[in-house]
C-alpha cells in the first residue's frame, strides 16, 4: 500500500514538474526581445539596427527603418536603390503642416553631417516601400539596396517584426503606416492617433 502511493507522489510530482517547465518555457518566449538585427559598415558609414513592420493583407506600402551614423569628415547623402519586396523604395520625410501630417520624398537623399546619426523611426524619416509586390510578414525580412554618395552602396537585411511592434529596444507601440488602394493609415501609441489618407483628408503624401 505504501509502495502504491510513493509511486502515485512521484507520478504526481514528475507531471507538476512537467507542468511548471512548460509554463517558464512559454513565459520566456512571450518575453524574449525579437532577435538582434544585423550592423553594416560601408566606408564611414555605420548602419544599426534596421527593421520592418509586418503589413496587413492587401496593404500597397511598408516602411523600413534604422539608424545611420557617419564616422567620416565630410557630410554623405543616401538614397534609396531598390528592395525585393516593392516596385519603388524612397526615403521619406513626416512633417507636420498647418495642422495636416505630409509625408514627402527626401530629394537629393538624406543628408547625414559628419559625426552624427540620424535615426529613421514611425512618424519620422523612413524607407518607403510603395507598392508592395506581397505582404510583409513577421519573421520575414526585406532585402534593401542603400546607396551613399561617397560611401558607396550596401545590401541590408530589415528583419520584419510584428503589426505594430514598438521599435527595438522601446517599450509600448509606435506609429503604424499602412497603404490600402493609395491611402494611409496611422495610429499612434495606444492607438491615441488615426489618420486617413486620400478621401479622409488628414494626412497627404507628396508623389513625386
Amino acid at each position: 500500500m505504501n509502495k502504491c502511493f510513493e509511486r502515485l507522489l512521484l507520478r504526481g510530482s514528475a507531471i507538476a514538474l512537467a507542468i511548471t517547465t512548460i509554463q517558464f518555457t512559454v513565459f520566456l518566449t512571450a518575453v524574449a526581445p525579437a532577435a538582434a538585427a544585423d550592423d553594416y559598415d560601408v566606408g564611414t558609414i555605420h548602419i544599426s539596427q534596421p527593421w520592418s513592420r509586418a503589413t496587413a493583407k492587401g496593404a500597397a506600402t511598408g516602411a523600413g527603418y534604422m539608424t545611420i551614423t557617419n564616422k567620416g569628415a565630410a557630410a554623405d547623402k543616401v538614397s534609396c536603390v531598390s528592395d525585393d519586396a516593392s516596385a519603388q523604395c524612397e526615403i521619406h520625410s513626416m512633417t507636420m503642416e498647418g495642422g495636416v501630417m505630409k509625408m514627402r520624398p527626401v530629394e537629393g537623399g538624406l543628408e547625414i553631417k559628419p559625426g552624427k546619426s540620424v535615426m529613421l523611426k514611425p512618424g519620422g524619416y523612413h524607407v518607403m516601400f510603395r507598392e508592395l509586390k506581397h505582404p510583409l510578414e513577421q519573421g520575414a525580412a526585406v532585402k534593401v539596396t542603400l546607396k551613399f554618395e561617397r560611401a558607396g552602396t550596401v545590401e541590408v537585411d530589415y528583419p520584419v517584426l510584428a503589426l505594430g511592434a514598438a521599435a527595438p529596444g522601446a517599450s509600448g507601440g509606435g506609429t503604424i503606416m499602412q497603404g490600402s488602394g493609395g491611402g494611409m493609415n496611422m495610429q499612434g501609441p495606444g492607438g491615441g492617433m488615426n489618420m486617413q489618407g486620400p478621401g479622409g483628408g488628414m494626412m497627404q503624401m507628396d508623389k513625386r
